[in-house]
């Protein structure tokens, strides 16, 4: 409660006990609590304060000090100063040259202010001391102690009070003076001494005091660990300035320039010139700010850089021009190759649209075809077509999904992946990118790197890639991508339905005759460094060796037996002088390639019981298989050899059941499956076969093997066969019928529902091999079976007679 004016007393909760009320100068401190055994000089300059020191100068040098509320008021009125204080001892007073007075005052005991009796011109008041009773016994002890044992922990932390102070501070016993000597010299709040002074019990005060103590102990530990850490970081700091400072001393002694500041200078130069996309250039001039503040030698300096000149070496908005002459790039496209109409019909029509719409997307085409078909080199032939720069990457064997998105940059040697690696190293953002071999790649526990192609290779997606190094969109739509594959099934079908699949078959024996012809023979020549009048190659040896040294779809052994033919040559140049000349002709070509590997053809001189000629696809183009049966005493076993798929066993098994369901109607001992084993084999079958067009070869080899009749040697057949007979269609008629061609085969059964896809088997093969339709597998007998009268086939009445296997005679 606040004081009154003169002739008012303070009403107060509790009586204190001890001496009588008495009438004492009272002096107001600013800032300032005084405890009793405390002595405090005290510079006194206001009016009232130097009166009352005057009024204590007499025979009894008491006054009471007492701290003011408010420190910024020069004269308190009685509300404003506390209600308790220290009756202190005037020991000196002293008057100074500028008016104010020094004054010594020892404070001897607490006492309360009853009322205040005079305010001018100086403080008078009526005060009752506080007698404080004496505190003994073991819990004062130990407080005593754990009191000095806190403010030892406090004082080696904090080390703020002098050595003769914590020594008589340690050298007290005395519990409140203990008490009173910490509340004077710690550092406390105004307001928290005040409550010390005012605190009776002495046992109250030094539990406050060791909780403060404890506080300001946990205070000072933080600051210290906090001023250890800023320490040693500012240590490090200095540390590596110093060390900059002296290698830029040095630098500047050898005559060198500050690298990194160059280095930085040229990166933004660089970001200033460079057209970036908006989101780019943002991301840049972040990366050059944080790069400013980095140590030069830094890891984190160094990855920043390396990002920096990988997003200003990309070709943002940089494109070339696309040459839209429609004509010039025919002219191109027929220069480099022989044939592949339909690829260069689809090129001639992107640039026609290019003409008519200027902004297009790149075209996703996918090249499928047997190796050595050229499709490769037609990219390459593509890209020269349409003004375009070219770019390779190779899939075959990638299993790792960071080939194609890059890593993040928190992995140490990041780098983007292929796609803008490649970007890159073409300079542009709109070259031919070919995407070889994507039917090679696989996957494992790293990801799928087909999966990651999905963005790359659609439409709609491919204009905002992000790449994970980059971590930003970069336009990929105007990139014109090509991808080339054996086969489609080696292709992720989310994949494949991305891609435009342009189908390149193998070339008939007349193209690569003129392949040879064209291409190859003068590139071979110049490659080895004759000439034409060193060398002379008739067209009947190119034929002899197409058909006795290569048995393939493309062209690539045709080329490397030229190029055999070539070097022989160089070296009898080189041997005999220039004046050397060959001529290499089908006579003596077996001297220069040596025995050839391959019959003319591989028919048979004659119709034989149990070999039909099959035919299929692989990813080295068409092939012809033969099928053999072979029928032998045992229980009904079905046994298939050479390198055969599920897929195709199943054929067999249903071309089996046709022939038990017309046994009886063939001919045929109705128990035939009860006594016999039945053996079908491919022999030379290298290359994995698959599929269910093989069902009709099969079918046509156990009946020609169970009735003994011959099977036409000029016929070969594909088709898959269903249960009860019938012919289904089959896939990659073109590439079948080319290899029947190559194999001298003048007949070949398809199924009906294949008749769709004559258009795309080359004039001259239909011409020289007779392509005949079937819908049922009685046809397809009548056709392939050597008989007299084949309307005599399927009669109720059978014709054939003696035992199943035994040689038929026909009626």
């Amino acid at each position: 409660m606040g004081l009154k004016s003169k002739g008012s007393v303070f009403s107060r909760d509790r009586r204190d006990g001890g001496e009588a009320p008495t009438v004492l100068p009272l002096l107001p401190l600013r800032n300032l609590v005084l405890f009793p055994g405390q002595a405090v000089p005290l510079i006194v300059g206001r009016d009232k304060s130097m009166r009352a020191v005057q009024a204590a100068s007499g025979p009894i040098k008491m006054l009471l000090l007492v701290t003011q509320r408010d420190a910024q008021v020069v004269d308190p009125e009685p509300d404003g100063i506390y209600e308790v204080g220290t009756i202190g001892l005037v020991v000196q007073a002293l008057s100074l040259p500028d008016g104010t007075m020094r004054v010594l005052v020892e404070g001897q005991q607490r006492a309360r202010v009853v009322r205040v009796l005079e305010t001018d011109p100086s403080f008078q008041a009526e005060v009752r001391p506080i007698e404080e009773a004496p505190v003994e016994g073991a819990e004062i002890e130990a407080l005593v102690r754990s009191v000095k044992e806190a403010f030892e922990g406090y004082q080696s932390l904090a080390r703020s009070l002098p050595a003769e102070t914590t020594a008589a501070i340690a050298a007290v016993e005395d519990a409140c003076r203990l008490a009173d000597l910490l509340a004077y010299r710690l550092s406390l709040k105004i307001e928290e001494q005040q409550a010390l002074l005012e605190e009776v019990s002495c046992r109250l005060r030094l539990e406050r005091l060791l909780k403060h103590l404890q506080s300001e102990i946990e205070i000072l530990q933080v600051e210290r660990k906090i001023k250890s850490r800023v320490r040693k970081q500012i240590e490090r700091t200095q540390k590596e300035y110093y060390l900059n400072e002296r290698m830029q001393a040095i630098q500047r002694e050898l005559g060198e320039k500050d690298e990194f500041r160059s280095e930085i200078t040229e990166l933004e130069e660089r970001a200033a010139k460079v057209r970036l996309s908006p989101e780019a250039e943002e991301k840049v001039q972040r990366e050059i700010r944080k790069l400013k503040l980095m140590p030069p030698m830094s890891a984190e300096a160094t990855v920043v850089r390396n990002y920096i000149d990988w997003v200003l070496s990309l070709p943002w908005q940089d494109y070339t021009q696309d040459l839209l002459d429609i004509e010039a790039a025919r002219q191109v496209l027929d220069e480099d190759h022989y044939g592949l109409r339909k690829v260069k019909n689809r090129i001639l029509e992107y640039l026609a649209v290019a003409r008519l719409v200027e902004d297009r997307k790149g075209p996703i085409l996918c090249l499928v075809g047997p190796p050595g078909v050229g499709k490769t080199s037609l990219a390459r032939s593509i890209a020269r077509a349409t003004g375009r720069r070219f770019v390779r990457q190779a899939l075959g064997g990638v299993r790792d999904e960071a080939e194609i998105r890059g890593h993040r940059r928190t992995y140490i040697g990041a780098l983007p992946g292929k796609i803008l690696q490649c970007i890159r190293k073409a300079g542009s953002s709109n070259p031919v990118f070919l995407l070889d071999e994507v039917d090679k790649m696989s996957m494992d526990f790293r990801g799928d790197p087909s999966a990651a192609l999905l963005e790359v290779l659609d439409p709609e997606q491919n204009h905002t890639f992000n790449d994970h190094y980059l971590e930003m969109d970069y336009d990929l739509s105007h990139v014109m991508f090509i991808c080339t594959a054996n086969t489609v099934e080696g292709i992720p079908p989310a994949l494949v339905d991305r891609l435009e699949i342009l189908r390149i078959a193998g070339y008939t024996e007349a193209e690569k005759l003129a392949i040879a012809r064209k291409y190859l023979w003068p590139k071979q020549m110049a490659a080895s460094g004759i000439t034409a009048d060193q060398l002379v190659l008739t067209r009947e040896a190119v034929q002899t060796i197409v058909r006795s040294y290569t048995k393939e779809a493309g062209v690539r052994n045709l080329e490397r037996e030229i190029a055999t033919i070539c070097r022989k040559v160089a070296r009898r140049v080189v041997e005999e002088g220039d004046g050397f000349h060959a001529r290499i002709t089908r006579a003596n070509l077996g001297a220069v390639l040596g025995v050839p590997r391959y019959l003319d053809h591989t028919v048979e001189d004659r119709d034989l019981v149990g070999l039909v000629h099959g035919l299929a696809v692989t990813s080295w183009g068409g092939e012809t298989l033969q099928v053999e049966v072979a029928v032998v005493p045992g229980k009904g076993n079905l046994v298939l050899t050479g390198l055969l798929g599920d897929w195709l066993k199943e054929s067999a098994t249903a071309a089996f059941t046709y022939v038990r369901s017309r046994a009886e109607r063939l001919g045929i001992a109705p128990d035939f499956h009860e006594k016999n084993d039945f053996h079908i084999h491919y022999p030379g079958n290298a290359v994995r076969t698959d599929g269910p067009s093989a069902g009709v070869t099969m079918a046509t080899a156990l009946v020609s093997a169970l009735t003994g009749i011959p099977v036409r040697r000029d016929v070969a057949m594909t088709g898959e066969i269903s249960l009860r007979g019938r012919v289904l269609p089959i896939g990659g008629l073109k590439e079948k019928t080319l290899a029947a061609h190559r194999q001298g085969i003048v007949r070949v059964l398809v199924p009906d529902r294949n008749l769709k896809d004559l258009p795309e088997i080359p004039k001259a093969v239909r011409d020289a091999v007779e392509i005949v339709a079937v819908a049922h597998m009685d046809d397809v007998l009548r056709l392939a079976l050597v008989l007299d009268d084949p309307d005599l086939l399927f009669r109720q009445e059978g014709i054939f007679e003696g035992p199943a296997g035994d040689p038929a005679v026909p009626v």
